[in-house]
């Protein structure tokens, strides 16, 4: 008794193989075209996506007209790029704690390459384990939440609205 696979068995193998190679091929070219753009809502995320060994840093500056993203400490102008228009003068970045509440972080200064000082309008560093600079954004009149580690960052409508959010989980911690 002779035993081989059969011409419809062979067939249905190289059939089946060419879908599942069509289905990754296709897989991988949407991961390449990610036209995501970025956003306060998604920038961690964002920036986690970019392949980095450290760190990846964002800074936009003067007036926030230009952003810059760093990856290991060197600037990557394609992600830069993704990053026009992101923000304007108007974002505020604070501190928060439990005690003080809210409190402004100062404005930093930048040398560029040039060693010109410009001024930092906006900056995000976040580390190979997803941990991200401890800050809370606020951006046409809504409240972005960078301070969370393992959670998305979160959005409020409002001042208040956060200051009730954190003293709800300071009371669920305490209990």
């Amino acid at each position: 008794m002779k035993k081989a696979f059969s011409l419809i068995e062979l067939l249905i193998v190289v059939m089946i193989v060419g879908v599942v190679y069509t289905l990754a091929i296709s897989s991988f070219e949407s991961l390449k075209k990610d036209d995501t753009k970025p956003t306060l809502l998604n920038l961690k995320e964002y920036l986690m996506k970019i392949e980095h060994k450290r760190e990846v840093k964002l800074l936009c500056l003067d007036s926030c007209e230009s952003c810059l993203v760093f990856v290991d400490n060197e600037v990557n102008k394609e992600v830069s790029e993704k990053f026009d228009d992101f923000i304007d003068k108007d974002i505020k970045s604070y501190t928060y704690n439990v005690n003080t509440g809210l409190q402004e972080v100062a404005k930093s200064v930048f040398f560029n390459s040039e060693n010109v000082s410009e001024d930092v309008c906006f900056s995000m560093r976040l580390d190979k384990k997803g941990v991200s600079s401890q800050v809370v954004v606020e951006y046409k009149k809504n409240l972005y939440d960078f301070t969370t580690y393992l959670i998305p960052t979160k959005k409020y409508a409002s001042t208040q609205d956060f200051i009730d959010a954190k003293q709800k989980e300071i009371n669920e911690v305490l209990q």
